[in-house]
């Protein structure tokens, strides 16, 4: 199925979560440092594994970085 990630079409797998897609694009595994909202809407963390993408939704998913 397709969903936007970032504004960019992804494909995914039926039942895929959250917490799956953060991971394949490569972020920590315990997400630390990572936000998501889907639909605008932010998802907690701790939701992650549960919540289930659905055909062409809109994820946004922000990674905090360090700098000086």
């Amino acid at each position: 199925m397709i969903v936007i990630v970032n504004g960019s079409e992804r494909r995914v797998d039926a039942g895929t979560t959250v917490a799956e897609l953060v991971a394949s694009l490569g972020a920590p595994g315990d997400g630390r440092g990572v936000a998501v909202a889907l639909g605008g809407e932010v998802v907690p963390r701790s939701a992650w594994p549960a919540t289930e993408l659905r055909e062409g939704a809109r994820i946004e998913v922000l990674t905090a970085v360090q700098g000086g």
